[in-house]
């Protein structure tokens, strides 16, 4: 799934493109992508709007529009926007053409159908429930630590949950652990103040790296021109498990946190 970095790459990449163009419509070609309103609904609204601006909240991408009007994207695991001249033969994997007036269009492909389109007056609808964003001057160690003081579940489970953070996921969850010398299956509320304030600034460091990057491609994630992150080349230990840790050379090892892959250095990350 794309996270913050590969979100925000995204959205720097559009801003120049779309701020200021009207959208003529969005042509949906697999209509459950709109879940709010339904795709009929969501075309009507949108016809003739222009964006305002582009930004980000979490994972989710969105446009501002003209008329105090929102436009969600949530990529979920497989969802990607590629800027293209429209019209355009849609392939199988095509959900949906968010058409503009220059004659192009960004046309949004999701193979595993899970990314989804929202239309609101109001973004607390969508992202009210959103934690808060991890390179934002307000989040501070001490924030972090009053997240974790009592929870009892692991550290690596609390940077995962989008209301305690807003944009981590797998890969900078276990970056940013490694590089603060935290294991993953650590329990938060042990972690002592110094240790917080390690984490904290591991996890900005290994996001404004992976920006810096554009993302970390391993599977579907693309930019809108088409080309590639390339944080995969500089990761630490995401999905390197058998290979020798970048300190100290011991073989990154692989275990489980809630159903996901984690990947950490027994010597660098003791438990």
């Amino acid at each position: 799934m794309p996270e913050l970095p590969e979100v925000e790459t995204i959205r720097r990449e559009l801003a120049p493109l779309v701020v200021g163009r009207c959208l003529v419509t969005v042509q949906f070609y697999w209509p459950p992508v709109a879940a709010l309103p339904p795709a009929d609904a969501f075309a009507r609204e949108v016809k003739g709007r222009c964006v305002r601006a582009v930004g980000r909240r979490g994972k989710y991408l969105f446009l501002e529009l003209d008329g105090s009007r929102y436009f969600f994207v949530h990529l979920r695991m497989t969802g990607q926007l590629h800027r293209e001249a429209y019209p355009f033969s849609p392939d199988p994997h095509t959900r949906a053409a968010i058409v503009l007036d220059d004659g192009y269009a960004l046309r949004f492909r999701d193979q595993r159908k899970f990314g989804r389109f929202y239309l609101v007056d109001d973004p607390e609808r969508v992202v009210g429930d959103l934690g808060p964003e991890p390179l934002d001057p307000s989040w501070t160690p001490q924030k972090l630590a009053d997240v974790c003081r009592h929870r009892r579940a692991s550290v690596k489970a609390v940077l995962l949950d989008q209301h305690a953070v807003a944009g981590l996921g797998n890969i900078y969850a276990d970056e940013a652990l490694f590089v603060a010398g935290i294991h993953p299956c650590r329990q938060a509320a042990s972690l002592t103040e110094e240790e917080v304030a390690r984490l904290h600034a591991a996890i900005r460091h290994v996001l404004t790296e992976a920006i810096r990057q554009g993302g970390t491609t391993m599977r579907s994630y693309v930019r809108p021109t088409g080309t590639t992150g390339t944080y995969q080349h500089h990761r630490r230990v995401y999905r390197r498990a058998g290979m020798p840790c970048p300190r100290c050379q011991t073989p990154i090892q692989r275990c489980r946190v809630q159903g996901r892959s984690t990947h950490f250095c027994p010597h660098c990350q003791p438990l």
